[in-house]
């Protein structure tokens, strides 16, 4: 029961909000920080039910942790299938993560996909 009412009690002040799930921590923080600077839609629903992450008028944009950098080319360049737009990857890296941006460059640049560099806060 003291359980019950202490859950009650969070869940009305405040403590489990939106705000939490944005922190700098979560990749939906960079995902909606990305996808409002370039006037886009999140979480855009292809008709087999994937979700490209960004969706401009332009880009499929995966937006992915530095060490993720593979998966987040394969994924933008399936979401630019499905869409008819250019493939791009945005990438929220640190200052150690210098080896994944320079593998994601490297194949970017082969297969003409669009790179966005995210600053991990």
């Amino acid at each position: 029961m003291k359980y019950i009412l202490l859950v009650v009690v969070l869940l009305l002040t405040g403590c489990f909000n939106k705000e939490i799930a944005y922190s700098h921590n979560k990749e939906k923080y960079y995902q909606v920080k990305l996808c409002k600077k370039l006037d886009g839609k999140m979480e855009y629903r292809l008709s087999d039910k994937t979700r490209v992450d960004c969706l401009t008028d332009t880009y499929a944009i995966e937006v992915d942790w530095a060490k993720k950098w593979a998966e987040g080319i394969g994924q933008s360049l399936y979401y630019a299938q499905m869409t008819g737009k250019y493939p791009a990857v945005a990438l929220i890296v640190s200052k150690k993560d210098n080896r994944f941006k320079k593998r994601l460059q490297k194949v970017a640049n082969k297969y003409n996909i669009k790179i966005f560099f995210l600053d991990k806060e």
